[in-house]
């Protein structure tokens, strides 16, 4: 690891960024300093500029995601290198896509997909229980409350706890997995030797490989387990604000959105046009 590198972890630890906030900061830098083949803190304003521009127009990224490499940009020169001067200020208008969700029986084919019976109740606690892939690596065997079937969700986004739905099938599955496996850290910890934490990188490359398993191409990213869950439970007639309890959104507008996508939710409306009876006329053109 290099001196500038252990620099901005430290930097971002001190100021409580989330682990994948660190990540995306991370690789923004590391994006910066290959595309010109030096160190960052050796590139200018002006190249910082262009980089930025290349990331917009040459790679065409997402709005989003050129915010998050402007964040992370700034972050390395304000804080770890403090140069000012290079730091962007830009302000990225933010894009809101609706997420893609998946039906209840393509859920159902991907988590029974693998083989190994710890990932498959990976992808079984990550939708059952609305799990950000952050959330689902760092579950303790102590978090599981069988007695009031709850799952209890330590320091998720913002550094908030809660709790989440405990699923009937998952529990009577996870019973056999425990007495087999017996996990004494973290409830799916890693099989490699001396690592008890699962690397985000594994639990993607799961879903992915059971999403490639049985043929479905849409719902890129572990994510959409979580999209699924919450929409699934708006369809099933439960409280968008109960959703938002368990999701552990800060606002109820980022919740809103699963009304978007919730087809099943939307086609339950009548269209005005539906609601009344426009008047019967005689064909003298009398109402009757």
């Amino acid at each position: 690891m290099t001196e500038l590198r252990s620099k901005m972890i430290k930097s971002m630890e001190l100021r409580n960024l989330s682990k994948n906030t660190q990540r995306s900061y991370l690789e923004a830098v590391s994006g910066l300093a290959k595309h010109y083949k030096k160190s960052p803190d050796k590139i200018s304003k002006d190249m910082v500029e262009d980089y930025l521009l290349y990331l917009k127009n040459g790679k065409r990224l997402a709005p989003n995601s050129v915010g998050t490499a402007v964040s992370g940009l700034r972050c390395f020169y304000k804080h770890v290198v403090c140069n000012e001067e290079n730091a962007p200020d830009y302000a990225h208008r933010k894009t809101r896509k609706l997420p893609t969700v998946l039906t209840q029986e393509e859920v159902w084919q991907i988590i029974n997909a693998p083989e190994n019976l710890k990932h498959r109740l990976i992808l079984m606690t990550t939708y059952s229980a609305g799990l950000r892939a952050s959330e689902v690596i760092v579950l303790k065997p102590e978090h599981i409350d069988s007695k009031r079937m709850l799952i209890k969700v330590e320091d998720g986004k913002g550094g908030k706890d809660r709790y989440t739905l405990l699923s009937e099938k998952l529990l009577k599955e996870l019973r056999p997995y425990y007495k087999t496996f017996q996990p004494k850290t973290y409830l799916f910890p890693s099989s490699y030797k001396g690592k008890g934490l699962l690397c985000y990188e594994s639990v993607r490359s799961i879903y992915e490989n059971a999403k490639k398993k049985v043929g479905i191409n849409k719902g890129p990213g572990l994510h959409t387990l979580r999209h699924s869950f919450a929409t699934h439970l708006l369809e099933a007639g439960h409280d968008i604000r109960k959703i938002q309890i368990l999701m552990g959104h800060k606002s109820l507008s980022t919740t809103m959105i699963y009304l978007h996508v919730s087809r099943e939710t939307l086609s339950r409306i009548k269209s005005p046009l539906d609601l009344f009876a426009p008047p019967i006329t005689t064909d003298d053109g009398e109402e009757v």
